[in-house]
């Protein structure tokens, strides 16, 4: 029997199983039948078909609760796509750092950390480093602001309430509230900051990448004495530049694919 066509030329069934996936991740990892059914307007005979399947190959797991999680395997597969989104980025990061002297870095959003995928060290003697792979909450990091800035209020309401506020420093913004507005003006200058809320003594310039298949942010990041706040003025548009380009080289992947 040939696989069911979707109208794109698609196989519709695999189609509606990776939907699944992503109700999932948008459930916050965990959802149960009926809240797949409502959320993704399938029929629940063919939910049930498709979950039992993804169950077996160990995407999705069954918890005690008889709900449904994303499973272990997906972590392997998140993992190594993470690696190659940063290798082909480097080049376009070292370019940063010939332009503004310091470190450059590459981040996304996985559930609800910030995770960094590519870095470009300064080749300055007192520089920032951040090992690729490091997990860190959001609301912390200038690219994990700059992230958030791009979506619904509502959704990081969420984020935070799964997540906590927890203070790095004494500057790290710990209210839901005055953090959401501190967002809109960051989703108005087109940049976050992260003025030594992660890491005393340390300023981070972030700018969101348009269209990229993940949440993600490149950065530079640099000692406060190094990275003043008349620095800033002048590489904020640098950044900003090399994050259309990393937009621009994932629109000619995806034409390519």
């Amino acid at each position: 029997m040939a696989p069911e066509r979707s109208g794109n030329g698609g196989v519709q069934s695999l189609q509606r199983a990776f939907e699944l996936l992503e109700r999932l991740a948008d459930a916050g990892g965990e959802a149960s039948l009926s809240e797949l059914a409502s959320s993704s307007g399938l029929p629940m005979p063919t939910i049930h078909r498709l979950i039992r399947t993804l169950v077996a190959l160990g995407y999705v797991r069954q918890n005690i609760n008889r709900r449904y999680a994303l499973g272990a395997r997906l972590i392997r597969l998140g993992e190594n796509a993470s690696l190659q989104f940063g290798t082909w980025a480097r080049p376009l990061l070292a370019e940063l750092v010939d332009e503004v002297g310091e470190t450059a870095n590459l981040a996304v959003l996985e559930r609800d950390e910030v995770v960094y995928v590519a870095q470009v060290p300064s080749r300055h003697s007192m520089r920032m480093f951040t090992e690729v792979g490091r997990r860190l909450l959001p609301h912390g990091t200038g690219v994990g602001k700059a992230i958030l800035a791009t979506l619904p209020a509502d959704d990081v309401r969420a984020l935070l309430a799964r997540t906590g506020m927890p203070a790095y420093t004494e500057h790290t913004h710990t209210d839901v509230e005055k953090f959401l507005r501190h967002l809109g003006r960051i989703a108005k200058q087109g940049y976050a900051l992260d003025e030594a809320e992660q890491e005393l003594g340390v300023r981070c310039l972030a700018v969101p990448v348009p269209g990229a298949p993940t949440p993600t942010a490149v950065s530079v990041s640099g000692p406060e004495g190094r990275l003043t706040k008349e620095a800033v003025t002048r590489i904020a548009p640098v950044v900003q530049r090399i994050a259309a380009a990393l937009s621009q080289q994932l629109g000619a992947r995806d034409l390519t694919a």
